[in-house]
């Protein structure tokens, strides 16, 4: 064989083999190109949280900003003119109906209370006197023995001295209250504010300016509004019985305070279109206070078979509210939904849920339409 033949065979060897390896290379490539995702680990799973929705009894609540104020508030004044000689509490102290607040110098109403007594006495007698001759007059003029003119004059003189006994008895009876008026006493239970006149001070009776003000804090009003739209549900569930209220505690570690609504105004407030509600509470342990304002919720009835899951869990999107539904797939399903109210932590849906359905809680930032999931537990 020539040499020219052996590179001609040479040549035609290595043609063969470089098209093999194309080959080789082609359908290699083919290959993997058609396992796709399959053959690969593809997209990762995204970690999400979940919670189930709930079928449950929830009650339906008008909440509001409401007012607290004193069932009673009295300003103690004077009701008589004197130097105040002791006061008996502490400001801000808690006292009792019946408890002495102040003391006013009683001497000069000791005195007239004697004179008074004096006069009372004197005038009695006189009294007395005056019926003995009326009654003698009175024999006398029926044995004919004095005139009919005679005995008008004893009877008026007698019933002058009753007249006369009578307004003794009444100024004897106004110098003891005026006694009494001395010592000024707490006329319910509650607490007492700052004391506006110290001892040494003189008062005025009935003076503009009060001695201290006390507010009876047991039991104690809510005061609240809610919108005119809502009377008629108001007005319905009430002629049904008492209508429960709670109050919401600042501290989350203090129960809520419950109460109940005991007033709705006769008239609707044009300038803002609301109507006024009054609940009273208990408050046995003062968690109330006057003047706070507090969250106040008015329970109207129970819905019953109500479907609940977290607020979290709604997402707001161009056509509205909706959640993501994990199946058993594990796939992201995205569900529109119909959110009838919100009641703290909770949203009670109308449409779109059925109950035991998982809706995604945490870690909707990363999820779409048929996103791949994988469920961790819950936060504490």
């Amino acid at each position: 064989m020539t040499r020219t033949s052996r590179r001609v065979l040479i040549a035609g060897a290595v043609l063969v083999a470089l098209a093999a390896g194309g080959v080789a290379t082609y359908f290699s490539t083919d290959s993997r190109a058609k396992e796709g995702p399959k053959g690969g680990k593809g997209p990762p799973a995204v970690p999400v949280t979940v919670a189930a929705a709930a079928q449950e009894t929830v009650p339906v609540r008008l909440t509001a900003i409401g007012n607290v104020e004193a069932s009673q508030t009295v300003a103690l004044r004077a009701r008589v003119d004197g130097q105040i000689n002791t006061v008996n509490f502490r400001e801000g102290q808690a006292v009792a109906k019946g408890d002495v607040l102040f003391r006013i110098d009683p001497r000069p109403y000791q005195a007239a209370l004697r004179q008074a007594e004096a006069n009372a006495l004197r005038d009695r007698a006189a009294r007395d006197q005056a019926r003995s001759q009326e009654r003698r007059y009175q024999e006398l003029l029926a044995k004919n023995f004095i005139s009919k003119e005679a005995y008008a004059q004893i009877r008026t003189n007698a019933e002058t001295a009753e007249a006369t006994a009578q307004a003794s008895q009444a100024a004897l009876e106004n110098a003891r209250l005026n006694l009494e008026y001395c010592t000024i006493s707490s006329p319910l239970d509650g607490y007492v504010g700052k004391v506006l006149l110290q001892a040494g001070n003189m008062v005025r009776a009935n003076d503009v300016n009060p001695l201290v003000v006390i507010n009876q804090v047991r039991p104690i009003y809510v005061n609240f509004a809610v919108p005119e739209q809502s009377l008629p549900a108001v007005r319905k569930y009430q002629a049904q019985g008492p209508l429960a209220t709670d109050v919401v505690p600042t501290d989350p570690s203090m129960p809520p305070a419950s109460g109940h609504l005991i007033f709705i105004d006769n008239a609707v407030d044009p300038s803002t279109g609301t109507i006024r509600l009054r609940a009273q509470f208990d408050n046995t342990d003062a968690t109330l206070w006057p003047g706070q304002f507090v969250n106040i919720s008015l329970r109207l009835y129970e819905q019953q078979n109500a479907i609940v899951i977290p607020s979290q869990a709604l997402q707001n999107g161009p056509e509205g509210q909706y959640v993501y539904v994990i199946g058993e797939d594990l796939l992201a399903d995205v569900r529109k939904v119909k959110v009838a109210r919100s009641d703290g932590e909770r949203a009670v849906v109308d449409e779109g849920l059925k109950p035991g359905e998982r809706v995604v809680t945490r870690g909707q930032l990363r999820l779409g339409p048929k996103t791949r999931v994988q469920i961790g537990k819950p936060a504490a």
